[in-house]
């Protein structure tokens, strides 16, 4: 890699016109992802998308000018410590917001390129435009906000909104949700078999803690596994199952934690059994308040739903475990 400070006026050019034929590659990629989504934010990426392939016109015609027609090959990858781009772009369904920030990220980048490489080339006309250039980057933070004023009708945002809600729901909340219900519920049997069929704390705690572990993995690996996203628009798998078995294991450990009450106590035991027994009611009203919030569903049907479930599950585990 070279230091930027040994690039030569040449270098510089040919590392500006990749980056803006690159830039402008990457808005067309979000307009063209967003596009069935986010239609009006999708017009806003396509208007950027034009103005970096004209920032490229420019600067082509000047290296023209002073270098004739061809290239050397160097990109900004090869210079050190100025514009690295995250392949951001390579992930479909990304959320606005996410785009959005990534969008203004760029743009800061290469003001500072354009800053930096004006203060340094002596070429009086590459220098002013250089220096246009860091200034229209600057800008498109405002721009972007002056074009979004423009093609995004208060309808348009009402839409934008709604879909961003149900995305969220997608690739958040139901993977969340998921895995809460699996690691609440499904460790409830083995955790009070445990407990009844050996009234020991620790050993009750190492049962849970086992349950809750395994559960998550096999529920994170369950999720990532099931869906890749590209159709029903639910996220990168990965994300998905990250969140499905951190949520799954959370759900276990929390009615897992009280048995962490040191057998040497006086009703160690029944200490222990009663604040898991609280836990896991506080678990199953979240599980409902999240159903009915975001999933539509009536919260009396929903704490009906999820507690005659859990009492279900939970008298299995203390049937078997005093048998």
């Amino acid at each position: 890699m070279k230091s930027f400070a040994d690039l030569s006026a040449r270098e510089i050019l040919a590392v500006a016109i990749a980056s803006e034929e690159e830039d402008s590659r990457i808005y067309a990629t979000f307009a063209e992802d967003l596009a069935e989504r986010y239609p009006a934010s999708s017009k806003v990426f396509e208007e950027m998308a034009d103005e970096e392939r004209e920032h490229r016109h420019a600067l082509l015609q000047i290296y023209e000018q002073r270098f004739g027609s061809k290239l050397p090959p160097i990109r900004r990858e090869d210079v050190k410590g100025f514009l690295k781009r995250r392949p951001i772009w390579l992930t479909k369904n990304l959320s606005l917001e996410t785009v959005r920030k990534e969008a203004e990220n760029m743009e800061y980048q290469a003001a500072r390129f354009y800053e930096k490489a004006a203060a340094q080339t002596t070429d009086t006309e590459i220098r002013k435009l250089l220096g246009d250039l860091a200034e229209v980057e600057k800008s498109h933070g405002r721009h972007a906000g002056e074009l979004e004023r423009h093609l995004l009708t208060e309808e348009a945002r009402e839409e934008e909104a709604s879909t961003s809600h149900r995305m969220f729901v997608l690739q958040y909340v139901q993977p969340g949700l998921a895995g809460l219900m699996d690691g609440s519920v499904s460790t409830l049997a083995p955790l009070f078999a445990a407990a009844f069929a050996t009234h020991s704390n620790w050993e009750t705690f190492l049962v849970g803690m086992a349950a809750s572990i395994g559960a998550g993995i096999s529920m994170g690996f369950a999720e990532a596994l099931s869906d890749d996203g590209a159709l029903t628009g639910r996220g990168t798998p990965w994300l998905r199952g990250t969140i499905c078995g951190l949520m799954t294991t959370l759900g276990g450990i929390g009615h897992t934690l009280p048995y962490l009450v040191p057998d040497r106590w006086d009703n160690a035991f029944w200490i222990a059994t009663g604040l898991a027994g609280i836990v896991v009611f506080i678990e199953l009203w979240i599980i409902a308040w999240v159903r009915a919030k975001y999933m539509d569903t009536p919260f009396l049907q929903a704490v009906f739903q999820i507690v005659l479930g859990g009492v279900i599950v939970l008298m299995a585990g203390i049937l078997i475990g005093g048998a």
